[in-house]
């Protein structure tokens, strides 16, 4: 491998670390952010958009959840019909992804 190829894929190794540590960081603030009480929990939200949205355009199931209640939590009371793949609405379990668009 000649210096310069080196030279790159230490570059991009750098980069995807860093952008990696920066994932984590902003996962782990916005997890603490949930944890807060109410009052300090309405500040947080009160700085950006980024804590506002209650979940993300792709949801995994997670162990509990049906879709009534992801209905709830994520405003989107048309998960069944925006996800082909639910052939039966009872049948969801823990690790299912599914494609959330919240109604607003």
């Amino acid at each position: 491998m000649g210096s310069s190829t080196k030279s790159i894929a230490d570059s991009a190794s750098w980069l995807c670390a860093t952008v990696l540590l920066g994932l984590i960081l902003l996962g782990s603030i916005k997890e603490n952010s949930s944890s807060l009480p109410a009052e300090d929990n309405t500040a947080v939200r009160g700085r950006g958009r980024l804590f506002e949205r209650p979940c993300d355009e792709i949801y995994v199931v997670g162990e509990g959840e049906t879709l009534h209640t992801i209905s709830d939590k994520c405003g989107d009371p048309f998960i069944v019909e925006r996800n082909p793949h639910i052939h039966d609405p009872d049948d969801v379990f823990p690790g299912l992804v599914i494609k959330i668009t919240p109604s607003h």
